[in-house]
């Protein structure tokens, strides 16, 4: 027998049992550049007794934009894209490749969950696939796109990745939407379950493209910032606008090459992966943010990242404290407070605040001040930073009080942050238009 036509007999039909998720590659990365790893692995389905051609992933490294990356597709004309053990085994030995060469892995996920037919067998592959991601964490970067529907096991290995990309139509789901439509009784689609737009409480790193050109370009960016610490830039001239009216939209104008995360959820409080003059940096922009339970996951998890990667961490502060609801106050709000606080003791890089507009209590301890490790604070000249929002509010909290002498005490404290800096907790105040120097000024003294 001819080895060699039986080898292309054999490549030509592994080919044709992924062709569609090689053409997925072959959209994302560099042209001819993907080499892949362990394409001959085969199983049979245990119920059906199919054979899994590759084994239902593709596996491989190629580059995007010139970066190196490891790559693992799913393939979802075989099984739906079913996690077998062998399958989960096949996918940890690239995550082994990639940390051992510190290289990036991007995930193109499409399944309905593990493959029916493997009983325990497949459960040990995924607790070993998805112990592997969680390792990786901090040692190198992982991109989950997601090219479609993405159930089950396939949904928590997304859920670790660093950035988590709906491409359009993508629906994200543990259980599968319809048991859970079915469940609510309800006739709910599956974008209305797991969709970007649906996943807003669900705490992820997400970021909505178009389709894969899009998200290589967002691939390229976000590993841009994380991998190039300091990059040459001119100093910015100063931004008159913020004299006018500092506003979060001429705020994150001072940001370079920004991409933010989790936009679909907690609009008030925005998180970016962005330069300022060149130096990456992780950046928090908040619009009149009232703390609750969910933006302060979302902002302890944005920690978490800046601490993982050893990027500087910048608050922009403009907080009114913590909202003063019922449904707060019996939610999970203080116990998160107690891990952002672990997760800011921890971080080792430069942490820098600006209170750009009110530091309402909790807001300005949680936040800005120096107490909870903040390496440099400074506060716009138009900034308040006070206990209370408002001369009512001081009154209710303390009913009772001499309300003349409470009213005289409150609007002292609130009149400008120039109470904060007589304590020494300021390290300036400044004029709005200059915002950008200081901060640039901060950030190459302290990292």
């Amino acid at each position: 027998m001819d080895k060699i036509q039986l080898l292309r007999e054999r490549r030509e039909m592994l080919k044709g049992a992924g062709k569609e998720v090689r053409a997925q590659i072959a959209a994302l990365v560099d042209e001819d550049s993907f080499v892949e790893l362990a394409a001959f692995t085969f199983s049979k389905d245990a119920l059906f007794s199919e054979e899994a051609q590759g084994e239902g992933v593709v596996t491989g490294f190629a580059t995007i934009g010139g970066y190196p990356f490891y790559l693992v597709a799913q393939n979802f004309n075989a099984f739906q894209g079913g996690l077998s053990k062998a399958n989960c085994e096949k996918i940890a030995k690239a995550l082994n490749a990639a940390e051992k060469s510190g290289t990036p892995v991007v995930y193109l996920l499409q399944s309905h969950g593990v493959r029916v037919g493997e009983g325990v067998n497949v459960l040990e592959g995924v607790a070993e696939l998805l112990l592997k991601a969680t390792q990786l964490k901090g040692s190198v970067l992982q991109f989950a796109i997601l090219g479609g529907e993405v159930y089950g096991s396939s949904a928590v290995l997304a859920s670790l990745a660093d950035v988590v990309l709906f491409t359009e139509g993508a629906v994200l789901s543990l259980p599968s939407p319809f048991v859970l439509s079915a469940k609510a009784g309800k006739n709910m689609k599956p974008a209305e379950v797991g969709g970007y737009g649906a996943m807003a409480k669900a705490n992820l790193p997400a970021i909505a493209v178009k389709d894969l050109g899009e998200a290589a370009s967002k691939i390229l960016a976000i590993s841009d910032i994380v991998r190039l610490a300091e990059v040459e830039a001119e100093l910015n001239e100063p931004a008159p606008a913020l004299n006018a009216s500092v506003t979060a939209e001429e705020l994150e104008k001072l940001l370079e090459n920004a991409v933010e995360l989790g936009a679909n959820a907690y609009p008030e409080m925005k998180t970016y992966l962005a330069r300022v003059c060149g130096i990456a940096t992780c950046a928090v922009v908040m619009n009149g943010v009232r703390v609750n339970e969910g933006n302060l996951k979302k902002l302890k998890a944005f920690a978490e990242f800046a601490c993982c990667y050893g990027l500087p961490f910048v608050t922009f502060v403009d907080c009114l404290g913590v909202d003063a609801t019922l449904e707060v106050a019996s939610s999970a709000v203080l116990k998160e407070m107690g891990e952002y606080l672990n997760v800011l003791d921890a971080m080792d890089t430069a942490k820098i605040a600006v209170v750009t507009g009110k530091a309402i209590g909790l807001g300005y301890s949680l936040f800005a001040a120096k107490s909870v490790g903040f390496d440099y604070t400074f506060a716009l000249a138009t900034a308040q930073i006070a206990l209370f929002e408002s001369e009512a509010g001081a009154e209710i909290e303390f009913s009772g009080a001499d309300r003349a002498k409470l009213a005289e005490r409150y609007a002292e404290e609130n009149a400008d942050p120039f109470n904060a800096a007589k304590g020494g907790y300021l390290d300036d105040i400044v004029e709005p238009q200059f915002v950008k120097q200081y901060l640039i000024a901060a950030l190459q003294t302290v990292k």
